[in-house]
């Protein structure tokens, strides 16, 4: 039997030297997802995707591989976060809400996947219309850990972080709102990125909090990651927050020195909440950007701390504003024992929704009213613009910012799913970052005493994806951590 490589890198030289046909690595992705499904639960469909996905790999492999190819993911198998829109092909949200929904039309990273020649082979679990740290509020299944089959693999992407980390595909798209991609990136030992907001369209991506969702790229690698980056990127005029269509080469720093690069470290990051394996993990990191040249200091961040506050104020809103177009009437779950109009909205709505769900509707919804309207909504936005300016003086001196993903590493299934405040201090330190919209990567840096992953984040100001793929490939390429794998 043929050995097939895990990153996109490899396979694409294997593809264009004729080691592999797309159909043969096709075949070999499909049995890695049967094989390990049983133990990982990342998917919640793949068996619809598979007619369509061998009748693009045959046509890719009719039409060839050069390396000079404008289809930069031709052959390339891919997993999809199920809130985004698969034209034909259920899209759930993990919700009871949407378990029948199909989709008309395809979200513009998916087309902009497949005029690249990625081949789409099913949809990943969330926590349900990806409010969550740990894909536990799924209505389907609970993902896990493929590091520990015990353990959460992290919210609200944690199907595709999962089915990464388990070399089931080589990729996936997350959504990130206040740390799903980089915290299940990090629990799971995989890289994701956050973009700016804005450089990746939402445009068929089902609305969580529209200020701050943004999908990106979860990989094994940081050359992969910009690969894939470079495109699902762009403009997009069916999104009022798209970013001008600049071209960027995401990967156009890679390999370059990274000497003379001013980092930051806030003080904030090396706190006593943070657990004592992961504090040593960046101090380790410090040391090695030093030896690289780079020039660490601490500096703080003050109003980082009110970060989760304000982001439970605001996201919780803008979901009670998004998510009443869910109401049994145009689509969606409708309760079958609703017996007038009234218990249509109110029985399919307590019937459709789950309890994280419910819980943020309700506070978006309290925080919006016209009692709380200005002690909440507006104190929190007005906080917002303070944990911006924050960032802002920061990078007036500092190229970067570095510090750990998350406080502890990945946490035991049912360990916090019934104490939602304690689910939520794990994006303490995520959570800015999407107040602020720049970009932030989670990249391996090391495991804790249980052997489990530890990530560090790299931020930057607006439009900085370029540098953190060059930061981050410098330390990726300093250690070992990518080629270490779970052994399942």
């Amino acid at each position: 039997m043929k050995k097939f490589p895990t990153t996109i890198t490899e396979m694409k030289k294997g593809l264009e030297s004729g080691t592999f046909t797309a159909v043969e690595l096709l075949e070999h992705t499909y049995r890695q997802i049967e094989t390990l499904e049983s133990a990982v639960q990342s998917f919640l469909n793949y068996e619809d995707f598979k007619e369509p996905a061998f009748e693009v790999a045959k046509a890719a492999d009719e039409e060839g591989y050069s390396n000079n190819d404008s289809k930069l993911l031709k052959g390339i198998p891919i997993a999809i976060k199920d809130n985004i829109l698969t034209a034909d092909f259920k899209t759930t949200a993990a919700s009871k809400m949407l378990e029948d929904f199909v989709p008309t039309y395809d979200a513009f990273v998916i087309k902009q996947l497949k005029k690249a020649g990625a081949i789409i082979v099913g949809k990943v679990n969330l926590d349900e219309f990806a409010m969550g740290g740990s894909t536990e509020n799924s209505y389907f299944k609970t993902s896990k850990n493929p590091w520990d089959l015990e353990r959460v693999p992290g919210g609200s992407s944690g199907g595709s972080s999962a089915a990464v980390s388990a070399r089931q595909v080589p990729a996936a798209l997350g959504t990130d709102t206040g740390g799903s991609i980089r915290q299940p990136a990090s629990y799971t030992g995989i890289v994701g990125m956050k973009p700016t907001y804005g450089r990746v369209s939402r445009h068929g991506v089902i609305a969580f909090a529209s200020s701050l969702d943004q999908v990106g790229p979860m990989t094994l690698t940081v050359e992969d990651n910009a690969l894939l980056l470079q495109v699902i990127a762009g403009h997009d005029p069916n999104d009022a927050t798209s970013l001008a269509d600049e071209k960027i080469d995401f990967s156009s720093l890679i390999g370059q020195s990274i000497e003379g690069k001013r980092i930051a470290f806030p003080k904030e990051y090396q706190s006593e909440v943070i657990d004592a394996d992961v504090r040593q993990a960046m101090e380790k990191a410090a040391d090695y950007f030093t030896s690289k040249g780079a020039i660490v200091e601490e500096v703080s961040l003050p109003h980082s701390e009110y970060g989760i506050n304000v982001y439970y104020i605001l996201a919780s809103a803008e979901a009670s504003s998004n998510l009443q177009r869910y109401d049994g009437i145009r689509y969606g779950y409708r309760s079958k024992a609703a017996e007038n109009l009234e218990e249509i909205y109110l029985k399919s709505r307590s019937e459709g929704f789950g309890p994280e769900v419910k819980r943020r509707l309700m506070v978006g919804t309290y925080s919006l009213s016209s009692g709380a309207y200005d002690k909440f909504f507006k104190k929190a936005a007005q906080v917002r613009s303070l944990i911006i300016q924050d960032f802002k003086e920061v990078f007036d001196q500092f190229d970067l910012i570095m510090g750990p993903v998350t406080n502890s590493t990945a946490y035991k299934i049912g360990e916090r799913i019934s104490d939602p405040l304690k689910m939520y201090v794990a994006d303490l330190l995520t959570i800015p970052v999407n107040l602020a919209g720049i970009p932030s990567l989670s990249v391996p840096a090391g495991f804790d005493s249980k052997g489990l992953p530890i990530g560090m984040a790299l931020t930057g100001p607006v439009d900085s994806e370029a540098l953190l793929y060059q930061m981050a490939y410098d330390f990726e390429q300093g250690h070992d951590f990518v080629k270490q794998a779970p052994k399942l």
